[in-house]
């Protein structure tokens, strides 16, 4: 049965202001704007600045090779079709062993997972770097996300453990949402500057030279801490789902460029969605499960988490297919393409400033519907790009589609971990970190599978390069914005009739 709403408060403006970029408020937190608490010690401001930067460096790994993605596709040899797997290659690791991760952490220490975290994510930045063939490009990819599962979750984990529940960690928190969106705005300007000035491979080689700094401070500032109660590993969860989200990836990605009649195809997207079936059923009898499914029973959370994991999956989807619009239709250079999202960074920015006294007038509801419809709305004016012209419509419909995408991003999180109480807070906040790397995963392929499609048939009905690729960015840009206008309808239904308790 559906535990009941009747604490949740989602839509009652409050003066809190939510942690940044949909980061979950601090276990025990109240849900008023805390009074200013005792300043930070030297050491622990030092501790914050570190932990902020490995966070930053992931943000900046997701975005800065998106403008570099044609460059680097021409220079490796890799088709249109498969230059998605740049990105894939990162995030399916990184989404698929996060859950895991985090509870290896809490059993083994978080100081020594984060550790070999920034190791390993070190090593494959500089096999990227040097990558002379695509095979070995993305194997390096693929060890990056492999290495951000580990540092993403021990990080939050290392943090939340070094400030005291209470105002410390709420500013931390914040702080740390707000260098990550800042560092996937900065990597998305840097990857343009640096591709056209120094080519590609100088931002893998940018990753490398950050991980060392962080990764020799880290056993200066950091100290061990475990899990008290030294929780299991949840073996057939983390198999299951770390099996059908690779099969998934593995189907979509291969029909982008093969279509969907191959029999790999097929049978790898029927195991997909077999193993995370499976995946629901362990994790139902699961002791000690890495996904709760009691606390997706409530309306808030599984709702919530819904609309997250699409806002992500839209917009990650939204500046890939734009990158190569930019750049393979209008023909412009990786500078000028990151420029365009230089300005999108600006507008997010400012969204993520005023979201919270959107939140306080409207509710965190209110908003997250607002949101998602805003990045809707601004996603189907894209529908309007041609081949000769197009630039300043992408710049303003990216850049405002974005402004709801943050509002929506903030909004969720609130809305999420609402009503949950203070000893399930950390499964609710897993719950809110994996959405957001799950919906990063799905989105790009899915909706580059379509795209790719759909210029394959264009071109074998004799569309030209320019004219055949403007057709698939545009089937796949409105099926995104489909998607998410369907996703808003149906959590404002979910959330309708949720109990609402008025706080102060």
């Amino acid at each position: 049965m559906p535990t009941t709403d009747s604490t949740v408060a989602p839509d009652t403006p409050t003066g809190a202001a939510p942690t940044p970029t949909g980061a979950a408020p601090a276990p025990g937190a109240a849900p008023d704007a805390a009074p200013a608490g005792p300043r930070m010690t030297r050491r622990a401001q030092l501790i914050l600045l570190l932990l902020c930067g490995a966070q930053f460096i992931i943000a900046l790994d997701f975005s800065i090779l998106n403008v570099a993605l044609p460059v680097l596709g021409r220079d490796l040899g890799m088709d249109q079709a498969d230059l998605q797997w740049a990105v894939t290659a990162f995030a399916l690791p990184s989404g698929g062993f996060l859950l895991l991760c985090g509870r290896i952490a809490d059993l083994f220490g978080r100081r020594r997972l984060f550790l070999i975290g920034l190791g390993l994510f070190t090593a494959a930045s500089v096999l990227a770097a040097l990558a002379w063939s695509p095979a070995v490009f993305l194997a390096g990819r693929a060890l990056q996300g492999l290495g951000a599962a580990i540092i993403v979750p021990t990080g939050m984990s290392l943090l939340t453990t070094t400030f005291a529940e209470g105002p410390q960690r709420e500013r931390a928190l914040g702080i740390s949402g707000t260098v990550l969106s800042t560092g996937f705005t900065i990597g998305m300007v840097l990857g343009g500057v640096m591709t056209d000035g120094l080519g590609w491979r100088s931002t893998m080689g940018l990753l490398s030279v950050a991980g060392v700094a962080v990764l020799v401070l880290a056993p200066l500032l950091l100290t061990e801490s475990r899990h008290p109660e030294r929780p299991r590993i949840d073996v057939p969860g983390a198999v299951t789902v770390t099996g059908g989200l690779l099969s998934l990836i593995y189907a979509l990605s291969t029909a982008a460029e093969q279509g969907f009649g191959r029999p790999d195809v097929l049978v790898t997207l029927l195991a997909g969605v077999g193993l995370l079936a499976a995946f629901v059923v362990v994790e139902s009898r699961a002791a000690q499960p890495l996904v709760s499914l009691p606390m997706l029973r409530r309306r808030t959370v599984a709702w919530g988490n819904l609309a997250g994991l699409t806002t992500f999956a839209m917009m990650s989807t939204v500046i890939f297919l734009l990158t190569l619009y930019l750049q393979e239709v209008l023909r412009l250079s990786p500078f000028h393409t990151g420029l365009v999202f230089g300005v999108q960074g600006v507008v997010s920015a400012f969204a993520g400033l005023v979201a919270p006294k959107v939140i306080g007038r409207l509710g965190a509801r209110r908003t997250l519907l607002a949101g998602l419809l805003l990045q809707a709305g601004f996603t189907a004016a894209l529908l309007g790009l041609g081949t000769g012209s197009g630039l300043w419509l992408a710049l303003t419909g990216v850049s405002l589609g974005s402004l709801g995408h943050l509002w929506a991003i903030i909004s969720y999180g609130v809305t999420a971990t609402s009503g949950v109480p203070d000893a399930e807070q950390g499964l609710a906040t897993g719950l809110v970190t994996s959405s957001q790397q799950v919906g990063i995963t799905l989105g790009i392929p899915l909706l580059s599978a379509v795209a790719s499609a759909h210029i394959a048939a264009l071109r074998a009905d004799g569309s030209g390069f320019a004219q055949a690729t403007l057709g698939g960015i545009k089937l796949a840009l409105g099926l995104d914005a489909a998607l998410l206008a369907l996703v808003a309808l149906l959590v404002a239904a979910g959330l309708r009739t949720v109990r609402l308790a008025r706080r102060g």
